[in-house]
């Protein structure tokens, strides 16, 4: 794989980004689903982060191609750019938070990457939780205060209090999974961080071409502790770490953009677009092909 193979193509356009859409909105998820029936029950993707919360209704919710079971009171943590959709069932009742990462994130904090990599696109856990009845009041509230000044007329400080109730919101998600005593949503330490920056790192440089060893280097760690990391916390080896966001990316590629398959094996840092069809069979028996074909 080349270093910098993506460049020899012009950047792809997708029908996914909606600069237009406000940096936090909330909908009433029945209203929204019926609104968009056509668009939501489809495999798609969104600049921006969601909160899905199912305060009634049972059924199926699909990331990244893996499905997930919906009962009352599930929460879902959707990150931009993850492919999504819902089921066909229409009878969910809930709310649905969209927002900018921008708007979550002002100085990347202890408290905002902790918000960030805990609860949106976490390699520790599933992206759902189920909050249980016991603290839809408390979650209620905040929903009240954003719909509240949502709807009020442009004021002081506006944007600063609606930021203010998102994170009271996610932090108050966030008290509770610990609380449970989930060995996998405490508190970051050291050995944590470090995988979450590794997945971070992965996730900004999958199509260049790096190595373990590269990776780790910039890390400040050595291979071997990277791989004892990532293999206690996860089963998985670096690599394979590597491997799975090269095949999603290409999945979502191949889901939503123009690019025919040898772009797309440009643009993921192949220079023999063959390779990147055997790559990609290798890793989902199934071709690119076939992949497209079976999600068109």
């Amino acid at each position: 794989m080349a270093k910098d193979k993506a460049s020899k193509i012009n950047e792809y356009h997708l029908n996914r980004y909606q600069p237009d859409r406000p940096q936090l909105a909330l909908h009433d998820l029945n209203h929204y689903i019926n609104q968009h029936s056509g668009d939501t029950t489809r495999p798609h993707i969104h600049s921006y982060y969601q909160v899905i919360w199912f305060t009634r209704g049972k059924g199926k919710h699909f990331i990244d191609f893996k499905s997930y079971d919906v009962a009352n009171n599930t929460i879902f943590f959707i990150a931009k750019n993850q492919v999504h959709y819902f089921d066909s069932n229409t009878h969910y009742e809930g709310i649905l938070i969209h927002f900018n990462e921008s708007f979550l994130v002002q100085q990347e904090n202890e408290t905002d990457f902790c918000l960030k990599c805990n609860l949106f696109n976490n390699p520790y856990d599933q992206p759902a939780y189920c909050s249980g009845d016991g603290m839809d009041g408390l979650l209620n509230v905040y929903i009240k205060q954003m719909k509240e000044e949502l709807a009020a007329t442009a004021g002081f400080g506006k944007e600063e209090l609606l930021r203010i109730y998102l994170k009271a919101f996610l932090i108050q998600l966030q008290r509770r999974r610990q609380a449970e005593g989930d060995k996998q949503v405490q508190v970051l330490d050291e050995k944590r961080l470090q995988l979450v920056k590794f997945v971070n790192l992965v996730d900004e440089h999958y199509s260049k071409g790096y190595s373990v060893s590269e990776y780790a280097s910039i890390l400040l760690v050595s291979t071997r502790t990277l791989s004892d990391l990532t293999q206690h916390a996860l089963g998985k080896t670096p690599s394979q770490l590597i491997q799975e966001r090269i095949v999603l990316e290409a999945q979502r590629l191949l889901l939503h953009s123009g690019l025919n398959i040898n772009q797309i094996g440009y643009r993921l840092g192949f220079d023999d677009p063959s390779y990147f069809v055997k790559y990609f069979k290798k890793h989902t028996n199934i071709s690119p092909t076939e992949f497209r074909k079976a999600i068109s």
